[in-house]
């Protein structure tokens, strides 16, 4: 199989296979624990929950999983991870973050990028860095991935 694209796959900007992210999983020793502050703090919601793992929803149609290490299933393949960001909006960062410094967890930002997008950051109790970016402020041709295509 090539990794580059057919002629008509590069004149489609939308995969027909692939639709969207459904799910990211991260990997915790304590997937209850890191799901509480997830849930608490956040505000995502517990959908499913097993004694290795917790789903949350993150959107109607994309959720979070968190694993316990060694819970592969299908020949999965973990890895560091750097980071991920939630989608946001400027007017919320504030709350968010001073919900997230009540819960004594560090908050990096605001921070300003080039072109005006505003995010915060902080690392979630497992240690992943999470990110809160405006990116729902943006104008669509300023946005990536699926959303700039609307």
């Amino acid at each position: 199989m090539s990794a580059t694209p057919s002629a008509s796959a590069a004149r489609s900007p939308l995969s027909p296979a692939i639709a969207g992210l459904a799910e990211l999983t991260l990997e915790t020793d304590d997937p209850e624990g890191l799901a509480r502050f997830y849930a608490e703090v956040l505000g995502l919601k517990v959908i499913s929950s097993q004694p290795d793992r917790v789903w949350l929803a993150l959107s109607h149609d994309t959720r979070l999983g968190l694993w316990s290490p060694g819970g592969k299933e299908f020949g999965d393949r973990g890895g560091s991870h750097v980071h991920f960001a939630f989608a946001a909006r400027r007017i919320g960062l504030p709350m968010l973050a001073e919900r997230i410094r009540a819960a004594g967890i560090e908050v990096m930002g605001p921070v300003a990028h080039p072109g005006g997008d505003c995010s915060i950051y902080f690392q979630d109790p497992a240690g992943n860095v999470v990110e809160a970016w405006d990116y729902l402020d943006r104008p669509r041709g300023r946005r990536e991935g699926v959303r700039a295509l609307e």
